[in-house]
């Protein structure tokens, strides 16, 4: 009877632990972190995510995105040759000794960027694409602006020390969900890449070692960027997929590597083993059929470039709702093109914007062909 009234007070002083429930240690050391769903961009947990503070090389995110979006606007291509400046060879820090006049594929570039971080060869790939590393950093914050990132602005292409160049784990959130989608499998199958080489078959063949030590320690990490000045303390963005959840952590001002790596581990395991994610719609399927002309019975086939999701607790009941909001005068229209916004609403609060495009072409209905039927249908 002791032994049965012992467990029982024990069970009693215990306290209870809620599956879901946010521990305030699982980034102890991080001056500021983010975890959020790589879709639809729901925060599943934040610590101070809107702070100004130093990005270091973290950066190099926002040079990625500008040069896939010249590589998708066939602007510039993997295959191109740049040649280095002598202002870009003259960048210190993280390198991969670029000579003044070496001529480099622009495919090893961003591999220098995306695995060594390297200084030199992302300021060789902004000139390259706007002409002079000044053009190149307006065109970062003009980016910033165009992707509301509020508390972001850029001095420089590789994240080295401005007091002027800042941003927040929000805005690194949102940055990199958006390189992932514009960059898809090109950028993830060199960022998830522990090692790799440039120059080769020359004699001056060079090891890229990648700089996020995740990539071996954290089942389903494929990126992202890591980041190391002395006043931005140690930075991680890190992005990982199990099944077809797909999860992004950012950590900034760490005091050093192991905790950067252990925290970003806790972040991690908070969200896949807290979250699930329900998929509303697939990407590229019809939500739903448009009537834009009554009389002509014409109809937009409704579609999403990629797969509506939103993620909730494990242990919730939680459903979600859609509303969708058309724009004015969508006829004509063509295959691709805008046609309105979807928002995923739950308790009340909307957690995630799509974008929607039209499925097939159709076209205005004359000013005669609705004569004619409004006189069928009269007589």
């Amino acid at each position: 009877m002791k032994k049965i009234l012992i467990i029982l007070l024990i069970f009693c002083i215990l306290p209870i632990q809620k599956v879901n429930a946010v521990d305030d240690d699982i980034t102890p050391n991080a001056k500021s972190a983010i975890l959020i769903e790589a879709n639809s961009k729901q925060i599943l947990y934040q610590k101070n995510a809107q702070e100004k503070l130093y990005p270091a090389s973290t950066t190099k995110i926002m040079t990625m995105i500008l040069m896939f979006e010249a590589i998708n606007d066939q602007k510039i291509s993997f295959d191109d040759e740049i040649t280095t400046s002598k202002y870009a060879a003259s960048m210190g820090g993280s390198q991969v000794y670029l000579e003044v006049g070496e001529k480099m594929s622009l495919q090893d570039m961003f591999k220098s960027i995306a695995i060594a971080s390297a200084n030199d060869a992302s300021v060789a790939v902004g000139e390259y694409i706007a002409g002079s590393i000044e053009k190149f950093v307006t065109m970062m914050n003009e980016k910033a602006k165009e992707l509301n990132l509020k508390n972001t602005h850029f001095k420089n292409a590789t994240g080295l020390h401005d007091p002027d160049h800042y941003t927040c784990a929000y805005d690194l959130a949102i940055m990199a969900a958006y390189l992932i989608k514009i960059g898809g499998e090109d950028l993830l199958n060199v960022t998830s890449l522990y090692d790799s080489y440039i120059r080769e078959d020359t004699k001056q063949s060079f090891w890229l070692v990648n700089t996020n030590k995740l990539l071996k320690l954290y089942d389903g990490v494929d990126g992202l960027k890591t980041g190391y000045t002395k006043e931005a303390g140690y930075c991680l963005v890190t992005t990982a997929k199990r099944d077809d959840q797909r999860i992004i952590g950012v950590l900034m001002n760490e005091s050093a590597p192991k905790t950067r790596n252990e925290e970003m581990c806790n972040l991690l395991d908070y969200g896949f083993n807290n979250y699930q994610q329900i998929t509303l719609f697939k990407k590229d399927s019809v939500i739903e059929q448009h009537l834009v002309d009554k009389m002509d019975n014409l109809s937009i086939d409704v579609k999403c470039k990629q797969d509506i999701v939103y993620t909730k607790a494990k242990n919730s009941n939680e459903k979600a709702t859609t509303k969708i909001t058309y724009q004015k005068d969508l006829l004509p229209v063509k295959q691709g093109d805008p046609v309105g916004n979807l928002e995923v609403i739950v308790n009340g609060k909307t957690i995630a914007n799509y974008e929607l495009y039209s499925g097939n072409d159709v076209s205005k209905a004359t000013f005669l062909s609705k004569a004619i039927k409004t006189f069928k249908y009269l007589f």
